[in-house]
């Protein structure tokens, strides 16, 4: 299967590391990259753990985000500037029908020795 953040790429060789094992990513823009495959794959769970505790979503909130991302088909991630702890992406979806895109600068930070999604801008 190829990656969902890179078709260029393996699942096995990229993604898939960071959402069996967390520590091993190394940079925002690492973790950017895995959180949308998790949204492609409908990984709640890899969500949370990179999710920082503070903006930490409710069960209820959780559940609905599961239902729309499995609701929607994902087309593509650009990463469109990265540095240290900010990433600007854009991530193309199809909802209804409809080509969509989500604009977004997300921060990243360091918490518990491995980096989470703090907030976007």
């Amino acid at each position: 299967m190829n990656c969902p953040c890179n078709p260029n790429k393996l699942y096995e060789d990229c993604c898939k590391k960071a959402h069996k094992n967390i520590n091993d990513v190394n940079s925002a823009e690492q973790l950017m990259r895995s959180r949308y495959s998790a949204f492609v794959l409908a990984d709640i769970k890899y969500l949370k753990k990179s999710h920082h505790n503070s903006t930490q979503l409710s069960k209820k909130e959780y559940q609905e985000l599961e239902n729309w991302t499995k609701s929607i088909k994902w087309v593509k991630l650009e990463i469109l500037n990265f540095k240290e702890n900010l990433v600007e992406f854009k991530a193309h979806f199809i909802e209804n029908g409809n080509l969509n895109i989500i604009h977004e600068n997300s921060f990243f930070c360091k918490e518990n020795n491995y980096w989470v999604y703090l907030k976007a801008k």
